[in-house]
Order: C-alpha cells, then structure tokens, then sequence
C-alpha cells in the first residue's frame, strides 16, 4: 500500500484545511494516509477526519504563531513587547521551517502532497529521491503577479501542480513547462439528505471574515434590499479580522435582521441552509468556492459577483444562480429581490443547482486524485 503525506500548517478553521481533511478521508479508503501538521491550534483538527488518518504534529502545542499579539505591540508601541514578539516570531517562523525540512527528509512516504507555497519550495529542494512531490495550490492570484510568480518559483522542482480551477490550470501550465499542472477541483463529502423548502426569508452567506471576502459589501447589499423586503433576514457563518468592523457597520445602519453566527460546525450550519433560501458571495476573489457547492447541494440558489473567479466555474447564470459582473451592488439587490418574489424560480434554480454538483462528489474527485496518484507510480 503506497503511503502518502499531506503537508498542512493547521488543522484550525479554513478552506484550505477543510479541503485537507476531505482529501485525506477520501485517499484513505485507498492508502496509508498521515497529515503532517506544523501547528497544533485546537488540540485536534475542527474537521472530522477519518480515523484511518495519522496525524502528526511536528511541533508542540506552545509554538503557535503570534501575528495578532506582535500587531498589538506595534499598536500599543510598548517596546518591550514588541521585542518580546518579535523573539518570538523569529523563533516561531525558524522552527516552522525547520520542522518541515527534518520531516521531508525524513519522510518514508511514496508521494508527499504540500499545500502552501512555502512548502512546494522546501519539498522540492529536500525530498528523497524516488518521492513524487505534488503541490496543491488553493488560492487565486487575482492579478496580484507578485504572489504568482512566488507560486511558480516554488513549484519548479515538483513533479505535479494540483490546481482547483481550469483557469489556474491554464495559466501556471504556461510557465512550469517541467511540472505537469493537473485541474483537479475540491469536492463535497456528500449530497445531504435533506434540501431546503425555500420558504424561510432568509439570506446566508458563510466565510473568514476578512477583506477579500467582501462582507461589508455583502451588508451594502442587504441594506439596499430590505428598502423592499424588511422582513428578509441574513445570516453570516463565520469569523475575522474584520468581524467588528462589520458589526459597527450593522448596528450603525440598524441592519437589525443581520446575524453574525461566528464559527460554527456542520450541524449547526447545516440548519441555517435548511431555514435558507438564497445563498450570497460578495468575495473579491476566489480560488473555487466550495462553499458554493455546499449550498446547492441543499437545493439554495447562488449569486455571486463575478470577481469571484471560481464562482464562475460553479454558478451558471440563469441556470443554478446569477453572475453580477462589475460588483454591481444594484444589479445583485434586482436579481435577489427576482428570486424573493418568485419561488418557482428559487425551486428551478436549486434543483439545477442540485443537479449541477454532482460532480464535485468525493466519489467522483477521488477518480482525479487516485488516477493521478498512479501515474505518479515511482517505477514508471
């Protein structure tokens, strides 16, 4: 049985570790499957991951890092503690990449899959011979060519590029003629048993709660929409840097129907879609949007901004949910205020959602990983 390592920063909140863990449930049906974890945020990961997985984390649960506290520092500009922070964050960053480095080398795994760019750099220069070294990238670069041409200076010496959208698979090809960039896109565990009946007058929208997700636009939005439909409720999953800046925003517009529900788990957000009926993506950018499929998979329709660039893989207009280019905050408010007014619509528009997510199944992903994962057979 061939081993494989799954290189991680955390197993705390985010899409990225969410993804992780559902690749890591989905190989170990197959193989021997262990997550290598620099840091240990929570004591174990907030995802549930199959018990066939290992996990290990290569440093103790004190090494953590400490970007808020050394941001604090600077704010209070108490020296002290700015140099206290400092120490800390060197020591902190020099064991993040020492670690990684020891367990690459000493890694007895056949294929070693890295997750972030400072990993593809590291796992390139420190496998053993004989490793397939695959790099799995989740983020878009959004035009930003600074952080693209880190990706692909990193990415030179693996012999795969897992890319989560066929844009990015097009792109990075152009310029990694040695590694062979592969589209492969995240996948949702399962198809719920239950979808939502469209009838509550909610909005939902689930997500970190920073910049280039765009929720103060979000809640722009929503105060143009409730002019028309003040009974119409939202409700935000999720949490970050800029959650008080969103609530000052709500309470200072009297966005009273705005519920911020901070992080929560499956079950609990499984309930909010169920009591859904519109889904909402405000992000600026967007590698993929799982997210997207979650909600379809109950029936919800979408509408995202079309900055958003994996959203335009996943929302077809007219037929599972709507586009708005431009971030056009009129047009989103008209489209949502068509889908509150007729339910036909929100039904035709969550079935083919529904139909149109099929797949992105753990069945159906598991294929690409599995098939890719024996062409990288170390005899060939």
């Amino acid at each position: 049985m061939k081993k494989i390592s799954i290189l991680s920063l955390h197993l705390g909140y985010g899409g990225i570790e969410k993804s992780i863990v559902a690749l890591a449930n989905i190989l170990c049906n197959k193989y021997d499957v262990e997550i290598a974890c620099v840091y240990n945020l929570y004591n174990k990961s907030v995802f549930k991951i199959d018990e066939r997985v290992k996990v290990k984390y290569l440093n103790p649960s004190d090494i953590v890092p400490n970007k808020n506290e050394f941001k604090d520092s600077v704010v209070s500009r108490n020296l002290y503690k700015i140099y206290k922070e400092s120490c800390k964050a060197i020591k902190v960053l020099r064991l993040r990449k020492k670690t990684v480095v020891d367990y690459i080398r000493s890694c007895d795994s056949d294929i070693i899959i890295s997750t972030r760019d400072i990993f593809n750099k590291w796992l390139g220069d420190n496998a053993r011979s004989g490793v397939i070294k695959i790099g799995w990238e989740h983020n878009h670069f959004h035009n930003n060519m600074k952080y693209a041409k880190k990706v692909i200076n990193s990415c030179k010496k693996l012999d795969y590029f897992v890319l989560v959208s066929s844009s990015l698979r097009d792109y990075y090809s152009k310029y990694l003629p040695n590694t062979k960039c592969v589209f492969i896109p995240n996948c949702i565990e399962k198809i719920p048993d239950k979808k939502s009946n469209l009838d509550g007058k909610h909005l939902i929208s689930v997500g970190r709660l920073s910049p280039e997700k765009g929720y103060l636009d979000l809640l722009k939005v929503y105060k143009k929409l409730i002019v028309d439909y003040p009974d119409w409720e939202l409700d935000i999953v999720g949490d970050g840097v800029d959650r008080k800046l969103l609530e000052d925003y709500a309470f200072t517009n009297n966005l009273s129907g705005v519920k911020f529900h901070g992080y929560q788990d499956k079950d609990y957000i499984e309930k909010l879609m169920l009591s859904s009926s519109i889904y909402l993506m405000t992000s600026y950018t967007e590698s993929f949007g799982i997210v997207l499929i979650e909600a379809m998979s109950y029936g919800i329709p979408c509408i995202a901004f079309s900055s958003a660039e994996g959203a335009r893989d996943i929302i077809k207009n007219d037929y599972n949910g709507y586009l708005i280019n431009n971030r056009n905050m009129d047009i989103m408010v008209s489209k949502i205020g068509e889908l509150i007014d007729d339910k036909d619509l929100r039904v035709k528009l969550g079935d083919n959602g529904l139909e149109s997510i099929k797949k992105y199944t753990s069945d159906v992903i598991a294929k690409d990983w599995i098939n890719l994962i024996e062409k990288s057979d170390i005899n060939e």
